[in-house]
């Protein structure tokens, strides 16, 4: 695949993971629907595109399981759950940190090992994520920064699961497909607190057809033409540019505890992903 076509489609996906944290923080912000109900319509609209896609493309069966479709929901709920009270720009920094401490943590249990520069550069993340938390004017809320946390975790427990997919698009497809019933489920435990209007119906299907279905797969298009390596490190980028669109487009304040976390965070984890190119040459 020629190098402007990758550069191109990795551009393009980053741009619509920062979208799924605008579009999920003006819907809970400044429109009446719920977290659940945007949940329940977000996957519904991605599993439809992504099907199309897949039958489109391939025409073969979806893929996926109900693990991957669990962890796939735990993320989608706790990502907007989350954003009824988070800053854009602090929840992805806790979404994506927290999705690469959970992989690089896994990776540990699993036997890996860290040179001494990487686990400095864990311990600087980890410590960029607590400074974050900690109590003071400029703290996110604690709950909801848990939430986010959690979200993450499901997204990276997501991706080891997806790890080896044979087809990642279809997988993807079977286990939003999957997902459905788990938020259908989720809403009806909260039937007295759903709500909506036009604008946030219209933000939930943008944010599942445009920004994770179509993102998604031109993210699974870009993939091939990248390293793991490159393809975890270049995800570093959301955090910094959904604090710049949210600090633009939402009016929401860069705060100087916001900037020295992120410096920490992705650098810390920046760290261990170059170390770890550099080792494995």
């Amino acid at each position: 695949m020629p190098a402007t076509r990758i550069l191109m489609l990795t551009t393009l996906a980053m741009l619509a993971f920062t979208g799924n944290s605008l579009l999920c923080r003006i819907a809970l912000r400044d429109t009446a629907i719920d977290a659940s109900s945007f949940t329940a319509v977000r996957l519904v609209s991605g599993a439809l595109v992504l099907w199309a896609l897949v039958r489109l493309r391939v025409r073969r069966p979806l893929g996926g399981n109900w693990a991957g479709a669990l962890s796939l929901f735990v993320y989608a709920a706790g990502f907007s759950f989350a954003y009824q009270a988070l800053a854009a720009g602090t929840g992805a920094l806790l979404l994506f940190g927290a999705v690469q401490l959970c992989m690089l943590s896994v990776g540990w249990l699993r036997g890996e090992r860290l040179t001494g520069l990487q686990g400095l550069g864990l311990l600087l993340a980890m410590g960029g994520m607590i400074v974050l938390l900690l109590p003071g004017a400029s703290a996110p809320p604690l709950g909801a920064a848990l939430l986010m946390v959690l979200a993450g975790a499901g997204w990276g427990v997501y991706s080891l699961l997806g790890r080896g997919a044979a087809d990642p698009l279809c997988a993807t497809a079977g286990n939003f497909v999957r997902a459905i019933p788990l938020a259908i489920g989720l809403a009806l435990v909260l039937l007295p607190t759903l709500r909506w209007d036009t604008p946030g119906l219209v933000y939930a299907v943008l944010c599942g057809t445009l920004t994770s279905g179509l993102g998604y797969a031109i993210w699974y298009s870009a993939l091939p033409g990248l390293g793991a390596l490159q393809a975890a490190t270049v995800q570093l980028s959301v955090p910094v540019l959904t604090a710049l669109a949210g600090s633009l487009l939402l009016a929401e304040a860069l705060t100087l505890r916001l900037l020295l976390a992120a410096v920490a965070v992705l650098g810390g984890i920046a760290l261990v992903l170059q170390v770890r190119r550099t080792v494995s040459r």
